[in-house]
């Protein structure tokens, strides 16, 4: 990778990382918001790595501007779970297609994350049991996550066929 190609996927990630902090302010429900979408996107054009990275410094910026209301040791093992999740939806969507990549992301994301967020808030003593947290919480963050990946899959296939086909590969 050359200089030029290196700058330009550091301007893109910052781009993104700064549109995490804006969906980030578009809560759904506490702290779930739609800061995750760049994410997702940057994992589709960056790869999973670059995506991580986007998704854990997004959740960062979700969980700050709603003041940690899950604790911080809450939002630090969500921070890792969503740079797994986008980084395995970019790594998924490189051996198979964004469709199956989507959907496999969209499950992590929602029940997946959902039920092991659960568990971890009832080990903290945050709630009495694990349904205490997931049933409350289950619908908004797959509302949350299928409109984050859904959006970064629209946007990547409306621009890959000429923005990023001819800059970034």
């Amino acid at each position: 990778m050359n200089n030029r190609s290196k700058t330009q996927m550091m301007i893109l990630m910052a781009l993104l990382i700064a549109l995490s902090y804006i969906g980030g302010m578009i809560k759904i429900l506490g702290s779930v918001a739609l800061d995750a979408m760049p994410a997702y996107f940057a994992a589709l054009v960056l790869g999973g790595p670059m995506g991580a990275a986007v998704g854990a410094i997004g959740h960062l910026f979700s969980a700050l501007l709603a003041g940690f209301p899950l604790s911080i040791p809450m939002h630090a093992l969500i921070t890792i779970s969503m740079a797994a999740a986008c980084w395995f939806y970019g790594y998924l969507y490189q051996k198979t297609n964004i469709f199956l990549a989507s959907a496999v992301a969209i499950f992590i994301n929602g029940p997946i994350m959902t039920y092991g967020s659960a568990i971890l808030a009832k080990a903290l003593g945050i709630v009495p049991s694990v349904m205490a947290f997931f049933t409350p919480m289950i619908l908004p963050l797959i509302i949350a996550s299928t409109v984050n990946v859904v959006l970064a899959a629209i946007v990547y296939l409306a621009l890959s066929k000429t923005l990023f086909k001819n800059n970034l590969e």
